[in-house]
């Protein structure tokens, strides 16, 4: 089964417990899951101004094909009442898969590794938390690294 990492960031609401939520509910299709340290956040690249966020990630196992994972993901954020009214709007609950093993595909609705997370460090520093050695198998370097190299 896949290694896969999901990021999980909160900004409107009982932002703890929306992310307590999901990593409950991740634990029904992910094994060996593991969470990060939760850290609150400014917003980054909003189109308005935004309550900060509590940011974390998972990592685990699961035996979802991607867009399966996808749905699921999707459908926990409507279950904690996340509406999309507006790009990259405030939000209860956003859930982003990151990486799918060492996958690389791009469809309409999906694009893995997830497209903005070697930018961000508050999806690139829970990564390291939990597997410094990961390997991007895009640019082929590890976790640590990236951010290392957004450090500097």
């Amino acid at each position: 089964m896949p290694f896969v990492a999901i990021a999980l960031g909160s900004n409107l609401g009982d932002r703890r417990a929306h992310l307590d939520f999901a990593i409950e509910r991740l634990r029904d299709v992910l094994t060996a899951l593991q969470v990060s340290s939760i850290t609150e956040t400014a917003p980054v690249d909003v189109p308005d101004d935004q309550p900060p966020y509590l940011n974390a990630v998972v990592v685990g196992e699961t035996a979802l094909e991607p867009e399966a994972l996808l749905d699921k993901l999707t459908s926990l954020e409507l279950e904690r009442g996340r509406e999309r009214r507006a790009f990259r709007a405030a939000r209860t609950l956003d859930l982003d898969l990151i990486l799918y093993g060492d996958r690389v595909m791009r469809t309409d609705t999906l694009e893995i590794p997830h497209p903005r997370f070697r930018d961000r460090e508050f999806v690139l520093r829970p990564l390291v938390e939990l597997d410094p050695e990961w390997i991007d198998p895009v640019t082929g370097q590890t976790m640590e690294k990236l951010l290392r190299s957004r450090e500097s």
